[in-house]
């Protein structure tokens, strides 16, 4: 799928440390079971760089394991090499600015007055979006396209 940049300071802290370093394989195939994405994929971890490989059962499911791995504290880079069963359209990815909400968002990518499709912003981003009022920059999120 490509290479994908995040925030390294920003995101889940899932390691007991406050240095902003990517967790353990282990850990984040943890954080992964988690969020109720499959584990069963190989990760591996240089310095601040994630690579994972496995399958994945669709696009969306390939873009949630990559935003979970790329959302935690440490991890700069996720580079995806996961083999997807079912093609679907594939997702914007965005990173949350300060003073951004969801309506924000929403009316960005879909159009003014689309504000109240933050909804399927949120539907496709849980987790990490478990309270749609809070949402802090430097996240990724997946901006799913609308369907027809």
């Amino acid at each position: 799928m490509g290479l994908f940049s995040f925030i390294k300071e920003a995101g889940a802290k899932i390691f007991g440390s406050s240095e902003a370093k990517a967790a353990s394989a282990d850990d984040l195939k943890k954080e992964l079971a988690g969020h109720g994405l499959p584990s069963d994929i190989n990760v591996q971890i240089d310095g601040d760089k994630v690579k994972v490989s496995g399958k994945a059962v669709s696009t969306e499911e390939a873009e949630k394991i990559i935003l979970a791995l790329g959302n935690t504290t440490g991890v700069a880079q996720v580079e995806s090499e996961l083999a997807v069963t079912k093609e679907t359209p594939a997702a914007v990815f965005y990173t949350v600015k300060k003073g951004d909400t969801l309506w924000k968002i929403a009316e960005t990518h879909y159009g003014k007055g689309q504000g109240a499709k933050y909804t399927e912003i949120v539907k496709a981003n849980t987790p990490p979006v478990k309270n749609p009022d809070l949402i802090l920059p430097g996240w990724v999120l997946r901006i799913p396209p609308l369907a027809a």
